[in-house]
């Protein structure tokens, strides 16, 4: 049997959750029935399998959530897995709104966490677009262009910070706006420093 420890990062951080505390602590509990370790990353409660990410607990405004990483390799026999926005291209979530809907389907959770990490045991990757799927808006282009260190560092950046930056780059409807985003940005990617880092 794996080791079922608590990790007393997640204590405090349920201790300290003025919203879904019920919630967090049932599923918490549930995913700790399948013998995942309990880790704490990305300022969340996160369950591991052989130090592979399985799921993740968090909560926002209208509800809570089990993240699971992989999700998108799942076979969601029940349709009932939520891709959070249409960038996220892995990881699929099942909302909650209260500890009654947790409770009711505890054993659909555990089916769904066992077939995660039977996922992770084979192995299984998810296919990511590749960021040359992605435009990059002319006014970023620019900017890569005329400014070579830029472009070095914009292309030290891992995948996925590339992929955030197109992405917030990209968003605003006006030109005028794009350049403001990318002349505000310009500094954190010199730094080698991703969107939110």
């Amino acid at each position: 049997m794996t080791e079922r420890r608590m990790n007393p990062k997640v204590d405090e951080f349920l201790s300290k959750a003025k919203k879904w505390k019920q919630e967090y602590e049932k599923l918490r509990q549930i995913v700790l029935d399948c013998e995942l370790t309990e880790e704490y990353k990305w300022m969340h409660p996160c369950y591991t399998f052989e130090k592979k990410n399985i799921v993740l607990i968090h909560g926002f405004k209208d509800y809570c959530a089990l993240l699971f990483h992989k999700g998108s390799l799942l076979k969601d026999a029940r349709g009932i897995l939520i891709q959070q926005t249409e960038n996220v291209q892995a990881g699929r979530q099942i909302r909650f709104t209260n500890v009654q809907e947790i409770v009711a389907m505890e054993t659909i959770l555990k089916d769904y966490i066992y077939e995660a990490i039977e996922v992770e045991k084979a192995g299984l990757e998810v296919n990511f677009k590749k960021n040359t799927d992605y435009t990059i808006p002319e006014e970023f282009q620019h900017k890569l262009d005329e400014i070579p260190a830029l472009k070095t560092a914009f292309e030290a950046l891992t995948p996925g910070r590339q992929r955030a930056y197109i992405l917030h780059f990209s968003q605003p409807k006006q030109s005028k706006t794009r350049v403001a985003r990318v002349e505000k940005y310009m500094p954190q990617i010199l730094n080698g420093k991703g969107l939110n880092d």
